[in-house]
């Protein structure tokens, strides 16, 4: 068959797909447009190609609807199936590294979480193993893409020479994704909500290392909705029993009656990253 030939009025150097130009073309065609008042002016750009129209207050549904997409097709395109999610600390630091502590007391308190930066690193060596044998489509390591727990997670998979997912968030303070993110699966958002969502929607697994709001909002988000039967049940497993037994008195809640004592039952404690991937191994039947 012989080659097709280009169709009429195609831009040069931009690939069409289907009958109608596309929007790529059109951007490349305006370019040559002859500079006039009318040609100018704001109400000229194409809407898509308008960041000023684009940010407006009255665009945040299709912002909201922009921010789910573009990780979901991108993560399509890499053959991604499923996660492992790491949730913890920015400030839990590298056993010798430099502590975020604001006082004496909470530098200290930092220090002797250090090593659940190791467990952490350790956990997602363990996952990206597991990953390898699907060709990195399942139990990929995916974490907040910061510091901390965080930064751990991307190292464990890194030095395997596994892919990992960074899901970075807008913040007052600048905060680049950690350099082990797979630069291909860094991603940003500015809604915290939507960010949440691509932490749930292929995780397979969650860990929660100690951590402070953010890492209590991921967590309790997840047990809500495991809990109402809105995510499948999946192993959510909480590293380091002394602090999360610390900081919440889990039982006292189904004391109380506010939750019921089965789910009690949705979470597990974990100390070291082997326990925590044996719990993962008997949930999904790894061998």
């Amino acid at each position: 068959m012989a080659k097709a030939k280009k169709q009429i009025g195609q831009t040069k150097g931009v690939k069409r797909q289907g009958q109608f130009r596309s929007s790529k073309e059109d951007m490349k065609l305006l370019e040559k447009v002859p500079a006039t008042p009318q040609t100018m002016a704001a109400a000229y750009k194409l809407a898509f190609d308008d960041l000023e129209f684009m940010t407006r207050e009255e665009l945040r549904p299709v912002r909201l609807q922009l921010e789910l997409l573009k990780p979901e097709l991108l993560m399509q395109e890499a053959g991604i199936e499923s996660t492992v999610v790491l949730f913890g600390g920015a400030r839990i630091p590298a056993p010798g590294a430099k502590t975020m502590g604001k006082n004496k007391r909470q530098k200290e308190n930092l220090v002797a979480k250090a090593h659940f930066y190791e467990e952490a690193r350790k956990f997602a060596a363990l996952a990206s193993k597991q990953s390898k044998k699907t060709g990195y489509k399942d139990f990929v390591v995916c974490s907040g893409g910061g510091p901390g727990v965080m930064e751990a997670a991307n190292k464990g998979a890194s030095e395997l020479g596994a892919p990992s997912i960074g899901l970075n968030i807008v913040l007052p303070h600048e905060q680049a994704p950690n350099e082990y993110v797979t630069p291909e699966l860094s991603f940003q958002f500015h809604y915290f909500a939507i960010r949440k969502m691509h932490f749930l929607m292929r995780a397979k697994v969650i860990t929660a290392f100690p951590g402070g709001f953010g890492t209590l909002d991921e967590l309790f988000e997840t047990l809500t909705l495991i809990q109402t039967q809105r995510a499948a049940p999946m192993p959510v497993i909480l590293f380091g029993e002394e602090f999360w037994r610390k900081i919440i008195n889990f039982e006292a809640l189904a004391d109380e009656g506010t939750i019921s004592h089965k789910d009690l039952d949705l979470f597990k404690f974990a100390e070291t990253a082997k326990q925590g991937w044996d719990i993962v191994k008997d949930w999904w039947k790894l061998k």
